[in-house]
């Protein structure tokens, strides 16, 4: 009997996937369903890497989708056997800072968190109602963006506004939290009890302060718009051009949402596009101010985090522009020096892991991040499976 835990990642259309087996780290099979509706694919790759074949299924539905994802599982593995299925949900609000496994109760208060992430926690959750459809009786184990945060201090918790908005739960949360909780689980030797900032930067991009591997600060704040622009979305801005897009220019909160979420960022700035692949290659001068703009703000947070936790002892890249940008890298670090961060420009050609210079008072370092470990590892724990038994 093949014992597996799987884990799901729910978007509006989409869902990303990994199996991992009862016992160990390296997934089974992972894969995504896409375009979900009348036209939805579904691509899987198995152990080694390699394009395997889906099973047909109805994918015009998340339940579906999920259905057609297992059923393409058991032909590779016959006698699998479901144990949990782990969900990443972006919110958990003030009272979840750690995963916890799904019941009407937690539903209810999710369902609830709604309006905190309007963009996010309603697909969450149709991905947790679709598994506990295809699964009866599968422990569905909800892990949060924002857990790893809800411990950071008051002063990063909080807006300089009444205090009975900070009661009702207008406050920071920070995202990404999954990813920081991983890369923090993997930080070499003394780094990992030092003062580092993690660069998560993909098509959403934030940055964590860590301290002895807990959050001390984040870029993120009540939404995940906030702090360093992205694929789409805005980043820090005034709230005084929001009251003026409301007064003047007539907008609603739609259409004001429509803007910072999906017209924004690097899209916005570079009326091109959203991924940083196309903008290095476009030689148009607006693409080359979009990435200046994107680098400066990465210079500003790194600055900025660092004053939270009183200095920097490694700076850490992480996801899809992280992970793969040399350019990106470089340009962020070269104003860096008085921060101690100097470059090895063959190490960074090479993507690390270490790609700071030989002698460098800071360590920088490129790390991929690993989501859904992470959540795997908290699906088995909410049904019994213990580090050293999965190990």
């Amino acid at each position: 009997m093949t014992e597996a835990v799987l884990t799901l990642n729910a978007g509006s259309s989409s869902l990303k996937f990994a199996l991992f087996p009862a016992r160990g780290d390296r997934p089974l099979a992972t894969g995504l369903a896409d375009r979900i509706g009348p036209e939805g694919t579904l691509k899987l790759k198995g152990r080694d890497g390699q394009p395997v074949a889906a099973a047909p299924g109805d994918l015009r539905s998340h339940a579906g989708a999920i259905r057609a994802v297992f059923d393409s599982f058991r032909g590779q593995y016959p006698d699998l056997t479901l144990r949990s299925v782990g969900h990443r949900v972006v919110h958990g609000g003030v009272s979840h800072a750690a995963p916890v496994t799904v019941t009407a109760t937690v539903m209810a208060e999710l369902e609830a968190l709604a309006p905190f992430a309007p963009l996010h926690q309603p697909h969450n959750l149709t991905g947790i109602r679709a598994a506990a459809e295809a699964f009866a009786g599968v422990a569905q184990v909800a892990c949060f963006d924002t857990a790893f945060h809800r411990n950071q201090p008051w002063i990063n918790d909080a807006f300089a506004l009444p205090r009975a908005l900070y009661d009702e739960g207008v406050r920071r949360y920070g995202f990404h939290g999954l990813s920081y909780d991983y890369i923090a689980s993997v930080l070499p030797g003394e780094v990992a009890h030092g003062r580092v900032i993690v660069a998560h930067l993909g098509n959403g991009a934030s940055m964590c302060a860590l301290h002895n591997g807990r959050s001390v600060a984040s870029t993120m704040g009540f939404s995940a718009l906030d702090g360093l622009p992205m694929g789409t979305r805005c980043g820090q801005i005034d709230p005084g051009v929001l009251l003026y897009l409301m007064d003047q220019k007539g907008m609603s909160a739609a259409q004001i949402s429509d803007l910072l979420y999906r017209q924004s960022g690097l899209l916005g700035l570079s009326g091109l596009s959203n991924d940083m692949r196309m903008l290095e290659t476009a030689e148009t001068p607006e693409a080359e101010q979009a990435i200046d703009y994107f680098v400066y703000r990465c210079q500003r947070e790194i600055g900025s985090l660092a004053a939270a936790v009183g200095g920097i002892d490694a700076l850490v890249f992480t996801a899809g522009i992280g992970e793969n940008s040399r350019l990106i890298r470089a340009r962020i670090c070269a104003r860096l020096s008085w921060m101690g961060i100097e470059l090895d420009p063959a190490r960074n050609a090479d993507n690390g892991p270490v790609i700071s210079a030989a002698g460098a008072p800071t360590t920088v370092m490129v790390i991929p991040t690993n989501e859904e470990l992470v959540i795997a590892r908290a699906a088995r724990a909410a049904v019994g499976l213990t580090e050293q038994e999965a190990a």
